[in-house]
């Protein structure tokens, strides 16, 4: 298993970068609008961290990895015949993948294919 991306949703975005910056020696790019205004950083392997807002005001804070995935719809009906809560069915990112979002748990989870 990798993760591919490690998305946090924070209300002070510009304190967890910050705080992670001064932590890991990492540094945030500017929001990127295909993230939903993520602020990103490199992981080692090649994935992403992306800090942003919530999205709209029922968004609460979460941290939720994506594994990088062969077959993303195989592995999210995998999870849905488990057990799992539709979150966010496969859905494309111009240039960057497809992603998908399940609850197993009370957690969240993420699926990413490249």
């Amino acid at each position: 298993m990798q993760i591919h991306y490690l998305e946090i949703v924070t209300e002070d975005v510009d304190a967890v970068c910050a705080t992670y910056a001064a932590a890991n020696g990492v540094k945030f790019g500017e929001p990127d609008g295909g993230l939903g205004h993520a602020r990103t950083a490199s992981l080692p392997g090649g994935g992403l961290v992306g800090v942003r807002a919530p999205m709209h005001e029922t968004e609460e804070p979460v941290v939720r990895p994506y594994w990088l995935v062969d077959d993303i719809a195989a592995a999210f009906a995998a999870a849905v015949d488990a057990g799992a809560q539709v979150a966010h069915p496969p859905m494309e990112i111009p240039d960057r993948g497809t992603f998908a979002i399940f609850i197993q748990g009370g957690v969240h989870h993420g699926l990413w294919k490249k």
